[in-house]
Parts: structure tokens; C-alpha cells; sequence
């Protein structure tokens, strides 16, 4: 795939997820990349997968350059960004000036990865961790595996609106409406004595210059998530540890307290995991939920996508509980939480 082509390709994946903005960014970027600058042969030395299952070489661009507007740094680019409607060949030139201006600042950004928390994910969360705290009245010990910035490790902050009740506590730092099919989930109310995450390159949203790299990878014609984002990162209290997840997990899975569930969760990290990462921790998981008991109970909560199924839409929802090793499908989700189909335990 060269460089053009990966920029197209996400083009048309952020238009159907309702970015037309960074749709006609990318689109941009993909006719007119300074390939010949310092930053344009940066990019030409990745080596495999560019696209978003790799390095996503187009989204670091474009994070980057946001970066830029939210962080002051160039006053021309920000003109041109949204709310404000410029047409192409003003957004083209302020575009090009961002690349040549801010090229260290660029060349810089663009060496990690992609690090958003979408903060709609605890939609399904929220769901999920009530169907297990229905199975088990317990106190939560929370873990999440590539947790990034470990916003949604702080989901019982938040509410959740669905088919006109709303779940959660009574001021809630933010509230989710995702477009929701199906029942409502238990009215259990979780409570959590412990929350925790692990990640490669964990972010503080209490830094300021982490807080910028969380939010300059959301796009800039959807403000609110922003919003969210910025509203989550207020509450955050999570311990977040730099490391190996499946390495984190396996510490994690002999801490657990006599009295409380541990209930571990993911949200469209696994699918990232290496495949013998991905054995490992799974034989952990299972190894742990043999000896669970029902006042030191395990519960894994996954949002993930499925590979290669065929026609499938958003990210699957699907719950393990141990002892017994239940195995419940509870819907799907889409990759932003802007939709949650929900079946609840089956």
C-alpha cells in the first residue's frame, strides 16, 4: 500500500464513521504530500502495514496537525479548521504551511502511534460490568488491557441514557446516549474498590501535554467528543502502569482480593495483541478462572472485533465469568459507541 492509498483508505473509513472533515483532509493529503520534505522521507522509511492495522501513518498526520490548532501553535491552520468552512484551496495552502512550518514539531509527533480513550465505549461497559455484578454482588476489581489514557477505567463516573431511564450516579461527570437497541441492561449498580491499566505507552490525562495527544487524535468536526474526553479526564484517578499487557496481567490475576470480582476489560486492543500474546493471555485468563470461586469470581468483558467474519458490523460484545466458565454474547457495538445493539446475556 503506498502512502496516497492509505491516506484515501482512511479517508473513507473516517467518512462513514460522520467525519466529513477529515475525510476531505486525508483526501487532501493523499494528491498533495510533500513527499520530497524531511517529514514526507520520515514516512517513506515505515516498513510494513501503514494503514490503520499497522503504523496508521495517515493518522498521525492528521493528529499532528491538529495538535497544532489546539495547542496555539499555528493561528493559519486553525482558521481553517473547523467550525469554519473554508473551501479547498485555502484549506490545501494552510495545510501545506502547518507541514513546512511545524516540520520538527511533525517529524516528532508522527514516531507513536495513534492514542484516543473514545470515551462512548463505556456505553458498553457500563452494560457489561452490570450483568456481571448481577451474577455477583460483589465490589469490582477493575484491569484494562491497552487502557492508553485509562479514561474508560473511570465508566462508573458516568451515565448512561437509554430508552428514557437513565443509569448511573446522580452527577455524573458526563452522560452517554448511544443509539441503543434492545432491553435495558441489570439495574445493578456497580461498585469498584479497585481500578487499574496497563499499556505500551500510557497517557496521563492529568498532563497537560498528554491531554493534548488524547485529544488532537479525535477530529475536529466532532466537538464533542472533545467534550467527553475533556470531562472524563477530569475524574481520572486510575493507577496506569507502562508495561506489557499480558505480562501486567499476569501480576494483576494473583492480586485479587477474597471478597471482590475481578472483572478485566478491553475495548478494540486484543485484535492489536501479537497472535502468541493473544494464546498467552487467554491461557492465563482461563488458568485463573479454574480456581475461581464465587467470593473470588472472574469475569472478562470484551469489545473486539472478529476478523475475518463476514458481514459483521461494529465490535462484538461478549462477556466469560467464572467459575463455571459462562460464556454470554451480549450484542455489538459500534467502534465509537455510537450505537450499542444489545441481545443482554445469551
Amino acid at each position: 500500500m503506498t502512502l496516497a492509498e492509505a491516506f484515501r483508505n482512511q479517508a473513507q473509513s473516517c467518512a462513514r464513521l460522520d467525519s466529513p472533515f477529515m475525510q476531505r483532509l486525508l483526501t487532501l493529503l493523499a494528491t498533495d504530500w510533500p513527499a520530497d520534505s524531511a517529514l514526507g522521507r520520515k514516512l517513506a522509511g515505515f516498513t510494513g502495514d501503514i494503514g490503520p492495522s499497522g503504523h496508521s501513518l495517515p493518522l498521525r498526520v492528521a493528529g499532528g496537525l491538529h495538535a497544532l490548532v489546539l495547542s496555539g501553535r499555528s493561528p493559519g491552520l486553525a482558521a481553517c479548521y473547523p467550525p469554519h468552512t473554508p473551501d479547498d484551496a485555502p484549506l490545501r495552502d494552510a495545510v501545506m504551511e502547518a507541514l513546512a512550518t511545524h516540520e520538527a514539531f511533525m517529524i516528532d509527533w508522527v514516531d507513536s502511534p495513534p492514542q484516543t480513550n473514545e470515551v462512548r465505549r463505556s456505553a458498553a461497559l457500563i452494560a457489561g460490568a452490570r450483568v456481571v455484578c448481577a451474577q455477583f454482588d460483589l465490589p469490582v476489581m477493575l484491569s484494562e488491557l491497552g487502557a492508553s489514557g485509562g479514561l474508560n477505567l473511570m465508566w462508573d463516573h458516568f451515565a448512561l441514557s437509554v430508552g428514557g431511564t437513565t443509569l448511573g450516579p446522580d452527577d455524573p461527570a458526563l452522560t452517554l446516549t448511544p443509539d441503543w437497541t434492545g432491553p435495558l441492561p441489570p439495574a445493578t449498580v456497580p461498585r469498584i474498590a479497585s481500578r487499574a491499566g496497563v499499556d505500551l505507552n500510557p497517557l496521563n490525562p492529568r498532563d497537560a501535554d498528554d491531554l493534548l495527544r488524547l485529544t488532537a487524535y479525535l477530529w475536529a468536526d466532532q466537538p464533542e467528543r472533545l467534550a467527553r474526553t475533556r470531562a472524563a479526564a477530569a475524574v481520572f484517578d486510575a493507577e496506569m502502569t507502562r508495561g506489557d499487557a499480558i505480562d501486567w496481567l499476569e501480576q494483576r490475576l494473583t492480586a485479587q482480593p477474597e471478597g471482590q470480582v475481578h472483572l478485566i476489560q478491553h475495548t478494540v486492543a486484543w485484535q492489536y495483541f501479537p497472535a502468541p500474546a493473544q494464546a498467552r493471555g487467554t491461557a492465563l485468563i482461563e488458568a485463573a478462572g479454574a480456581q475461581a470461586t464465587q467470593t473470588r469470581p472472574l469475569a472478562w468483558l470484551s469489545m473486539e472485533t472478529e476478523g475475518d467474519v463476514t458481514g459483521a458490523v461494529g465490535a462484538a460484545l461478549t462477556l466469560r465469568l467464572w467459575p463455571g466458565d459462562l460464556r454470554l454474547t451480549l450484542g455489538r457495538a459500534d467502534f465509537h459507541g455510537r450505537w450499542v445493539n444489545w441481545t443482554g446475556p445469551t
